[in-house]
């Protein structure tokens, strides 16, 4: 089987279903350092990044953005001097879909 960050994301539609329990704790174990956080109601994939600087930090947000971009699925990016957070979660869903571990998982990579 194909590692999470070696697949694609597929387009999710209004309905598609989210990640089941068994899904959501074997995708956990590929991307370790994630959390699965809750917002009005809502789970979604978090994760902080520390980086020496500003630069290094602001570097890492543009190449992220860069990879949503790329697989038309954008995350929530908040940073600030040295640090990064940055959430998975599927909008037309409004929880979580394969495509959030793929896109957490291609996160790490950077």
């Amino acid at each position: 089987m194909e590692n999470l960050s070696e697949q694609r994301c597929e387009v999710c539609q209004v309905g598609a279903p989210q990640v089941s329990s068994v899904e959501l704790k074997a995708w956990l174990k590929e991307i370790p350092g994630w959390l699965v956080v809750e917002s009005d109601g809502v789970k979604k994939l978090e994760r902080n990044y520390r980086f020496k600087n500003f630069a290094e930090a602001l570097a890492f947000v543009n190449q992220v953005g860069a990879l949503a971009e790329q697989e038309n699925h954008h995350p929530n990016l908040s940073f600030t001097w040295g640090e990064v957070t940055v959430q998975w979660w599927t909008h037309k869903i409004s929880g979580l879909h394969r495509n959030d571990f793929i896109m957490a998982a291609r996160t790490d990579q950077i």
